[in-house]
């Protein structure tokens, strides 16, 4: 029991606490965009299932938070039809219940009978709500905990490599990869890893002098740093730390505003570069995950913080970072999921509007209810293919084979 218990500390609060925190960010968004624009709000849900908790505030918006913490929504006054985007009979129908019981004035303090650009803000307000937090929490820990810098420099070049076959040389210090400018050893893994069989353009120094190089990553195995092994991008180069080698920064507060946006942007440009290479066959697709991958990841990182901490104050400050540092990652990648153009996300509700602003009236039900079981299909599909991964990568079908062989 007590194993079962360490297990459920170390692998599943640690997840519903990172879920719970971006999904309350990501509706609350939605929320606050809606009340500024004096949008009427039936509700305001965190967690899906039977309510284990639930009040109602002065204005009428009942407050609730569900069994199942993997979730939320805000659900607006009107608001019937499953895609939230009545077409043109729904609306004359909602409009003369509305005025019937209400009036006229009423009408204002409707989502659906708000002008397109305020309902297009409530419906973008949830990611970028995401990509706020983000930007806030990389801020805070640039700004109390800094970065350390390891210089990019090779020194060592496995045999036969992609490295040695375009011609690196040890003590190399990589300065540009493709133009982009490399900061750290950190900066040339990340850009390597996602570009198997694609030619990057180097510049390095060379002694005194730089020298351009073009090298195209190999497939090859890479353990991370929880010891898995991955089959990523790489060249075959190494660095080995030396005392006094890196370099610690310390940003200041507007610097570290900055350098979180441009961390969130990272991470953005990085999902989309990957999830291009995988549409393209020049990548596979096992490195999606989903809640089981994330519960393993954050388990694991927690497992080994606990290890690493020598006494308890120590321990709540780096589970705090470690915490922080989750919820900025996943926060990007909500945002961004939420934003792709399928029916049942946010984009999808925008590319409705895109239509309506063009057309000049809501897509028909019957098309819009199409999209919604077309987009539904298309997440639970997503769904499914990274749970797939997740229980190959923990092993449970090999596991489970290995019961009835």
């Amino acid at each position: 029991m007590s194993g079962f218990l360490q297990s459920a500390l170390m692998y599943v609060i640690p997840i519903v606490v990172i879920l719970g925190v971006v999904v309350t960010v990501h509706e609350g968004g939605h929320f606050l965009a809606a009340k500024w624009l004096g949008t009427r709000i039936d509700r305001f849900s965190i967690g899906f299932g039977r309510a284990i908790a639930e009040w109602r505030d002065k204005s009428g918006v009942a407050y609730r938070i569900g069994w199942l913490p993997l979730g939320g929504y805000v659900r607006f006054a009107g608001d019937e039809n499953a895609s939230s985007v009545p077409d043109g009979d729904s609306l004359d129908d909602l409009r003369r219940e509305i005025v019937r019981r209400e009036g006229e004035a009423a009408l204002s303090e409707y989502f659906h009978f708000k002008p397109l650009w305020q309902r297009a803000i409530i419906v973008a307000a949830g990611p970028f709500a995401n990509f706020f937090l983000a930007i806030a929490v990389f801020a805070l820990l640039l700004t109390t905990l800094g970065e350390t810098i390891q210089p990019a420099r090779v020194d060592a070049i496995a045999p036969g490599s992609a490295g040695q076959a375009a011609g690196f040389h040890v003590g190399d210090v990589v300065l540009k990869a493709n133009g982009r400018q490399i900061d750290g050893f950190s900066d040339l893994q990340r850009m390597v890893v996602l570009s198997t069989g694609t030619p990057i353009t180097f510049v390095v120094q060379r002694g005194a002098g730089e020298v351009t190089l073009t090298a195209t990553p190999r497939r090859g195995v890479i353990i991370d740093r929880l010891g898995h092994e991955q089959r990523l991008g790489v060249l075959g180069i190494q660095y080995l730390a030396r005392p006094g080698d890196a370099h610690y920064r310390r940003y200041g507060p507007i610097e570290a505003i900055g350098a979180g946006f441009n961390r969130t942007v990272d991470v953005i440009q990085t999902t989309v570069h990957y999830l291009g290479r995988v549409f393209t066959g020049r990548e596979t697709a096992d490195q999606l995950s989903g809640p089981l991958g994330m519960a393993q990841l954050s388990g694991e990182i927690a497992k080994q913080t606990a290890q690493a901490s020598p006494d308890l104050q120590t321990l709540l400050l780096n589970w705090a970072i470690f915490m922080l540092e989750m919820v900025a990652n996943i926060s990007v990648g909500i945002g961004f999921l939420n934003l792709m153009p399928i029916p049942v996300l946010d984009g999808g509700h925008l590319l409705f509007y895109v239509y309506e602003a063009v057309a000049r009236r809501p897509l028909a039900a019957k098309v819009q209810a199409a999209g919604y079981r077309v987009g539904l299909a298309l997440v639970l599909g997503l769904m499914l293919f990274a749970t797939w991964n997740d229980l190959q990568r923990l092993r449970v079908l090999t596991f489970l084979g290995g019961l009835f062989s």
